[in-house]
């Protein structure tokens, strides 16, 4: 797989997507979960992808680390990524567009979970129930890292204890069932960081958590991306978690980036309608207490029925007629650092 190496990826990158377009052909016809996607990812930056169910967004994940289910597949797009300089592989130091290799592959299969790590959106259900979480650590380690089995355990338990995870020796041989959802996320969290990845992909790393442990993880995450200086691409609809993480936030709509920008630009200066309509949407401490909320107009189209032109146009308050539903407008600069995808700026 040497000849899909490349080396016209800026220096700073270290993960572009460019017109990335992952499609799951079905019988009823093709739904395009992802739908000419770009964005770029810094070294230790944190850039919050957002949107709706339905946007795309576990599927942007999932393609970028090659594991779409069939019958998805990446059908067009580039998917480069800079590898770390002092992994020993022959990849070392180099860029390689990821879409251009076999998803089962040696060197996809080197990068993913070891270059390229995953906290999966649900660890109620990612963990086996008849194997030890400690097991499956184990397991992720002795796969990337030449270790004995021996090292690898004490690796696993010292990896769970950084977690913040307690009697870490006791529980590296419980099942998944026999610990709370904040341990079992801990322990996923753990199981992600055990190969010090240089790109962590968090899948709404906080779903069914409850406020406190919320902030205990999003607290741990920040922490271990300090130490570590890995990038995180964080994935949710929680705008509240991506004002606290992100440095940088990309806004996704029916497969489609829509807006791109500095985090601090999304919230006090967005552009695109769908952004300005999710910030409404949310409660304000300062809101009086009979105030209604804003809900956005109508609802994430059906994945086989489309509407053509701008994706958003049914729902948009902007919409200009005979231009929004007939052509679907580009990605394009609108500041510095700031891209959106509307007519309201061409």
């Amino acid at each position: 797989m040497g000849a899909e190496i490349a080396t016209s990826l800026p220096q700073p990158t270290l993960l572009s997507v460019r017109n990335l377009k992952t499609y799951f052909a079905q019988d009823e016809g093709t739904v395009k979960a992802v739908d000419g996607v770009s964005f770029d990812l810094y070294p230790g930056a944190t850039l919050g992808i957002v949107g709706e169910s339905g946007c795309g967004k576990s599927v942007t994940a999932r393609s970028i680390l090659r594991i779409v289910d069939r019958p998805g597949r990446i059908v067009e797009g580039e998917i480069k990524f800079r590898r770390p300089a002092g992994d020993g592989g022959a990849g070392g130091g180099q860029v390689v567009d990821l879409a251009k290799l076999a998803p089962n592959g040696l060197e996809m299969r080197a990068i993913r979970g070891a270059e390229i790590a995953l906290i999966f959106q649900e660890p109620m259900s990612s963990f086996s129930p008849v194997h030890s979480v400690g097991s499956q650590i184990i397991e992720a380690i002795l796969l990337h890292q030449q270790v004995s089995r021996r090292d690898a355990r004490a690796m696993t338990i010292e990896m769970l204890r950084r977690v913040g995870v307690s009697s870490p020796e006791e529980r590296v041989d419980q099942l998944s069932n026999q610990l709370s959802g904040g341990l079992r996320q801990r322990a996923m969290i753990a199981m992600a960081l055990s190969c010090n990845p240089t790109l962590l992909i968090a899948d709404e790393p906080t779903t069914a958590l409850d406020v406190t442990t919320q902030t205990q993880i999003l607290e741990l995450m920040r922490q271990l991306q300090q130490e570590d200086g890995m990038a995180i691409m964080l994935i949710t609809h929680d705008l509240g978690v991506v004002a606290e993480m992100a440095t940088d936030v990309a806004v996704m709509y029916l497969g489609r980036v829509v807006e791109q920008a500095p985090v601090d630009a999304i919230f006090h200066a967005p552009r695109h309608p769908y952004t300005r309509a999710l910030l409404r949407s949310i409660p304000r401490i300062r809101s009086r207490s009979n105030e209604r909320l804003t809900p956005i107009a109508g609802s994430v189209p059906h994945p086989y029925d489309r509407p053509p032109g701008c994706p958003f146009h049914p729902r948009c308050a902007d919409f200009i007629a005979g231009t929004c539903d007939r052509a679907a407008p580009s990605l394009r600069a609108v500041g510095d650092q700031h891209s959106v995808s509307c007519f309201l700026y061409e």
